[in-house]
C-alpha cells in the first residue's frame, strides 16, 4: 500500500484510507444496519489490508465504539483521526446530529472519543465544518491548542470547504484539512493544492463520486456529468466508473490520502486492488480533467 507524507505531521499515511462512517449504524443519516461481526470483520480486513489511516467523528453512531472494540490490540497499526463539535440527540426512531461550537462541548467529545476508542491518544482531531465565524466566537482554535497541548490529541484539523476553508487556510493554524473532492466533484481542486502547500496534510472524502447511482450517496446529477464529458471512452477495459474516479483522486499531486468507508470486506478489496494500479497515466488524466471542464465541472479558485 503506497505511502505518503502526511504534511507537516511527517506521519507517513496510506494513499487509500478508511472512512469509518460506513459502520455507524442505521440511526445516524439513515445508515444501514451493521453488526457487531460485521464491523469487526471490517475493521481487521482495513489493518490486514495495510490501510494504516482510519478516520471517524464523533458523531459517527457505532463508529467509534467499533474501533475501540475491535482494533485497540492493533493500536501501533494505525494513526487514528476523529471530529469534534457534534452531538447526537435522540430522535425517536433516529437520532439528530447538531453541532455546538462551544469548550464545554468540545471537552466532552475528547473524553468521549477517548474513552469509546479505547486509546489514550488521538492522532488527528478535527473540527467538523465549523464557519468561520463559529470558530472565532467560540475560541476553538485555543481550545484546540489546550487539548493539544495534554497530550491527547498529537495534530489539530478541520473538515471545512469553501469559503470558510481559504480563510482556514490562510491562519496557518491547521495540520491538516479534511477536503470533498473527485472527478465529479472538482470545486476544491486547486484548494487541496493551497492547503498542501501552506505544509499542511489533505484528507479527500467523497473521493470515488459517492457511489455509484442509487447507491448509498451516489447522485445522479454527478452521472449526469459524466455522461456529458463521455468519460467512459477513458477506461481501461474492464474498468469500472468507480474505480476510475478513485484513480483520478489518487492522481491529484496534493492529496495524501482519500476515506473510502465500506463494511463490505469485497468492496475493500476492490478499493485496494484499484489503489494498488495507482494514479492515472497523465495523458489520460490531463484528457479527463479537460473534458470536465468543458462540460461544466472544474475548479471554483
Amino acid at each position: 500500500m503506497q505511502k505518503t507524507k502526511f504534511g507537516r505531521t511527517g506521519l507517513p499515511v496510506t494513499r487509500l484510507g478508511f472512512g469509518a462512517m460506513e459502520i455507524r449504524g442505521p440511526r445516524i443519516w439513515s445508515g444501514r444496519p451493521v453488526t457487531d461481526a460485521e464491523a469487526e470483520s471490517i475493521l481487521n480486513a482495513v489493518l490486514d489490508a495495510g490501510i494504516n489511516f482510519i478516520d471517524t467523528a464523533y458523531d459517527y453512531g457505532l463508529s467509534e465504539e467499533y474501533i475501540g472494540r475491535y482494533i485497540r490490540h492493533r493500536r501501533d497499526e494505525y494513526f487514528l483521526a476523529t471530529k469534534c463539535g457534534c452531538t447526537v440527540v435522540n430522535a425517536g426512531d433516529h437520532d439528530d446530529t447538531p453541532h455546538v461550537w462551544t469548550k464545554e462541548n468540545l471537552l466532552h467529545n475528547i473524553e468521549t472519543s477517548l474513552r469509546r476508542m479505547n486509546t489514550d491518544y488521538i492522532d488527528l482531531w478535527q473540527l467538523h465544518n465549523p464557519s468561520v465565524e463559529q470558530v472565532k466566537d467560540g475560541q476553538l482554535i485555543e481550545v484546540l491548542k489546550e487539548v493539544q497541548a495534554s497530550g491527547k490529541v498529537r495534530w489539530i484539523g478541520i473538515s471545512s470547504t469553501l469559503p470558510h476553508i481559504s480563510e482556514f487556510i490562510s491562519t496557518g493554524v491547521f495540520d491538516s484539512f479534511q477536503i470533498p473532492y473527485s472527478a465529479l466533484e472538482r470545486d476544491h481542486e486547486t484548494i487541496i493544492s493551497d492547503a498542501a502547500s501552506a505544509g499542511a496534510g489533505t484528507i479527500i472524502r467523497g473521493g470515488v463520486g459517492r457511489g455509484e447511482p442509487g447507491a448509498g450517496l451516489g447522485s445522479q446529477d454527478r452521472w449526469a456529468t459524466w455522461e456529458k464529458a463521455g468519460l467512459d471512452e477513458l477506461l481501461d477495459e474492464g474498468e469500472s466508473r468507480t474505480a476510475f474516479i478513485l484513480r483520478y483522486t489518487l492522481s491529484h499531486p496534493d492529496m495524501h490520502s482519500t476515506i473510502v468507508g465500506t463494511k463490505n470486506p469485497e468492496h475493500l478489496a476492490e478499493n485496494v486492488k484499484v489503489a494498488e494500479k495507482g494514479p492515472l497515466k497523465p495523458e489520460v488524466y490531463e484528457e479527463a480533467k479537460r473534458r470536465l471542464l468543458e462540460a461544466g465541472q472544474g475548479p471554483k479558485s
